[in-house]
């Protein structure tokens, strides 16, 4: 390589990089960055896994608003390590009522616990409102000649 495009290659990093496509400093490069995620449509799903066994560590209003299901999984049963997490299931009436649409939504919490139970008291009518439907983790479904667990989901 002749000596005039070595020079050229090497000034021409400026000590920034892509995140996610956006230019950073590489010092400002860390999980708490101000970089905030580009604005985009809302992603339509039929199923979504809420993150992290519902924990409230990656999971926000914002996940709702734009990762729009008609069924969420709910996994977390772990009270000691806040799952699931009662304000992840807050962000999921925050971002749904964002939607401007009443598409219903069902949520589906693989165990029984505490939090899940006192979130659907406390919050049944704003349920209601936003049409969301809580499957209670011991149903049993039953279509046509077939009996299951609320669970099993075929599409």
């Amino acid at each position: 390589m002749p000596e005039d495009e070595l020079s050229r290659s090497s000034h021409s990093n400026t000590g920034k990089s892509l995140v996610n496509g956006i230019k950073t400093n590489p010092a400002s490069n860390s999980p708490k960055s101000s970089l905030s995620v580009p604005v985009g449509p809302p992603v339509y799903v039929d199923l979504a896994y809420i993150p992290n066994h519902c924990s409230g560590k990656n999971t926000d209003p914002e996940f709702f608003k734009r990762v729009r299901a008609s069924y969420y999984v709910v996994s977390g049963n772990d009270a000691a390590n806040g799952e699931p997490s009662r304000a992840v299931l807050d962000a999921l009436l925050e971002g749904k009522s964002q939607w401007g649409e009443n598409l219903q939504v069902t949520l589906i919490p693989t165990h029984d616990t505490e939090v899940t139970r006192e979130w659907y008291q406390q919050t049944h009518e704003k349920q209601q409102e936003l049409n969301i439907m809580v499957l209670a983790s011991s149903s049993t479904v039953v279509m046509q000649d077939e009996s299951f667990p609320a669970c099993k989901i075929e599409f």
